[in-house]
């Protein structure tokens, strides 16, 4: 088997999403997940469609395991590295949050300088590792901007994820440029969309399970920024072959306020019952000093304030038109009913 294009990560959400585009588009894959024997990260991709002369193979691999890296990138032509860990909180973030973006994204470096045969890398960082601790109201940021700021005692996953891109950054930068594979990173926001596992559900569609399932009665006065799935794997796959070599790459479709999100759900699916109050700044400021994951410093600057990405790049250099994010709110939902993980 020639032309293989290594996937890691392949079980998470993004991950999953592009596998399946991959395979739609004929190629060789190789999936990578943390365990074989754990349904709920292979059953959906073994379930996917594979167009004419595509494959799957799907590996376990471990970031901190150096051997079952190189065993996993040992001869493949692409490398899309997505495997990291979603968290934000932990009472550990150096060991749970840090150290699987860092230690996990130099053993994939190494991995693809040993291989000698990869061609190109695709890298999916995050809208995390571009913002800083601050920003004013109505701000826009542009891939010109990094969170150099981030801290593992308030900002561990922007930490991680601005890490893990210098990280990359460097490598590439201190290659011979006859040698060394085409890079891009790539750059999501909150990511909505279909899931295609129950592991789907936390990260990004927390924010909608929430919802779903009413643990709030209430809605925070939140603007949120949205990007489908589907339009960030499209992106990681046309990244193998068009972009900027060094590129990076903002992926975000628009915003929306929290309330706008509950009303097109209950616009769509009008029989469900969806929360509507939305609390006042200063409650919800006093809620959130109560909330054991989330900080009065994070809550007072992003329930006050208005922050923008310019994406443009992206759209340009990939010629793709954003789905709009009503859209892609209102198509999270079917599996999640369909699968009874409501």
């Amino acid at each position: 088997m020639n032309n293989i294009v290594v996937v890691t990560g392949a079980s998470g959400f993004i991950g999953s999403h592009i596998v399946s585009n991959l395979l739609l588009k004929g190629r060789n894959v190789r999936a990578t997940v943390r365990d074989l024997n754990d349904l709920s990260r292979v059953s959906h991709l073994r379930k996917l469609p594979i167009n004419d002369n595509g494959s799957l193979v799907i590996i376990e691999m471990d970031l901190f395991d150096t051997n079952s890296v190189n065993d996993a990138i040992d001869g493949a032509i692409d490398v899309i590295h997505t495997a990291a860990a979603v968290i934000i909180r932990s009472k550990n973030p150096q060991r749970d949050i840090v150290d699987p973006s860092i230690i996990g994204t130099q053993n994939v470096l190494n991995a693809i300088e040993r291989s000698g045969s990869v061609k190109n890398f695709v890298h999916t960082s995050s809208t995390a590792a571009i913002r800083p601790a601050s920003w004013a109201n109505g701000e826009i940021l542009t891939s010109e901007t990094f969170a150099d700021d981030a801290k593992i005692t308030t900002n561990p996953y922007g930490l991680a994820k601005y890490s893990a891109e210098m990280l990359v950054r460097d490598w590439y930068n201190n290659m011979n440029p006859e040698f060394r594979p085409r890079m891009i990173t790539i750059h999501p926001c909150m990511v909505f969309g279909p899931p295609l596992s129950s592991r789907h559900l936390h990260g990004s569609l927390a924010i909608i399970m929430m919802l779903v399932k009413r643990k709030l009665p209430f809605l925070l006065p939140m603007q949120i920024s949205i990007v489908d799935v589907r339009d960030v794997a499209e992106i990681h796959v046309l990244a193998l072959k068009n972009g900027k070599d060094g590129g990076r790459y903002l992926t975000v479709a628009g915003e929306m306020m929290m309330a706008e999100m509950a009303d097109v759900l209950r616009e769509s699916y009008p029989t469900r019952k969806w929360p509507k109050l939305v609390l006042p700044y200063k409650i919800a400021i006093i809620i959130s000093a109560l909330h054991p994951k989330v900080s009065i410093s994070w809550a007072r600057t992003h329930l006050k304030n208005k922050l923008y990405w310019n994406s443009e790049p992206a759209s340009k250099d990939f010629k793709i038109i954003w789905r709009n994010p009503k859209d892609t709110i209102t198509e999270t939902i079917p599996n999640i009913i369909g699968n009874n993980w409501d």
